[in-house]
């Protein structure tokens, strides 16, 4: 397992008008390799450079490899979806110009719901229900969605795909994660797991993330670790407060500070025969921190755990 830190812990999220980006790609490339990271995700389109010379060029000089890039498609929409697979290819067709040696795992592409656009689960990420929960027809617009673009990627680039189950958004709770991932095709649909976000909505009855790991099995062939503070997290649910406001207020906290038990997680993915990347994601706002140093310390909690 090889770690990675991704744009978002430099304040580059997907959320129109979530905040203002102070750092340049070029920051945010010397810093992650700077804190010891070996690799990075693509961050919004345009972000970085999207000429793939350009941005070889960037990685190469870093040592850097790119590992995969956050695609989010309305899939409950069959008419997003058009214009969702055009938009995976063209990031596909990147990344595939810009991949490392075909021994390392991926690049993937990162499929997601168009998270935070939906007004009710916007308001109640964290705590959902099964009331807010897609429909079977719903669903089953969703899930093609989502196959068709997998399908479209593998054949224009031959890279695979693997979905991002994520806090508002329609697959949100581990109830609605496992209800997809039985519905999809295997040999088109993984997954990434990502610690923060399942556990900022799996309620104390749900599996922990070890325990999900391991019930997902070879469908997760990509990770994000990301931290969750239990104390926000509860105010978020008492409060009402909104996803935007949960990530403002710092929801996602540093590696080891959280809830998440990565002792266990990284036993699990060793007792799996993980061997593809971790990926770090912590999302920091301005305001919230230093990015440079929050990725330090999460590196170097990291490399306690032997990675």
């Amino acid at each position: 397992m090889r770690i990675a830190n991704a744009p978002c812990s430099w304040g580059v999220l997907e959320f129109e008008g979530m905040a203002p980006q102070p750092y340049g790609y070029a920051a945010v490339l010397d810093e992650i390799a700077e804190t010891g990271y070996a690799g990075t995700e693509l961050g919004d389109w345009g972000f970085m450079p999207t000429d793939p010379a350009v941005l070889a060029n960037e990685l190469g000089q870093r040592n850097l490899a790119m590992l995969g890039a956050f695609v989010p498609v309305r899939l409950r929409d069959r008419a997003a979806h058009a214009a969702g697979r055009d938009q995976a290819v063209r990031t596909a067709r990147l990344l595939a110009a810009v991949a490392a040696a075909k021994s390392q795992p991926g690049p993937f592409v990162v499929l997601a719901d168009d998270n935070g656009a939906d007004p009710v689960r916007t308001a109640n990420a964290g705590r959902a229900t099964r009331e807010m929960a897609l429909d079977a027809a719903s669903l089953e617009v969703f899930i093609d969605g989502a196959e068709e673009i997998a399908r479209a990627v593998r054949d224009a680039t031959g890279l695979p795909l693997v979905f991002h189950h994520h806090s508002a958004g329609f697959v949100e709770t581990p109830e609605e994660l496992w209800r997809f991932a039985d519905a999809t095709d295997p040999d088109l649909v993984g997954f990434v797991f990502d610690t923060g976000h399942y556990c900022f909505n799996a309620g104390p009855s749900d599996p922990t993330p070890d325990e999900a790991l391991e019930r997902l099995g070879g469908r997760v062939r990509h990770v994000h670790f990301k931290d969750c503070d239990p104390a926000i997290a509860a105010r978020v649910r008492d409060g009402g407060w909104d996803y935007f406001t949960a990530i403002r207020r710092g929801v996602f906290c540093e590696l080891g500070q959280g809830e998440v038990d990565f002792p266990a997680v990284v036993r699990a993915l060793r007792q799996g025969d993980y061997d593809g990347w971790i990926v770090v994601e912590q999302d920091v706002l301005p305001g919230m921190g230093a990015p440079r140093e929050s990725a330090r310390r999460n590196r170097e909690y990291l490399r306690g755990l032997g990675l």
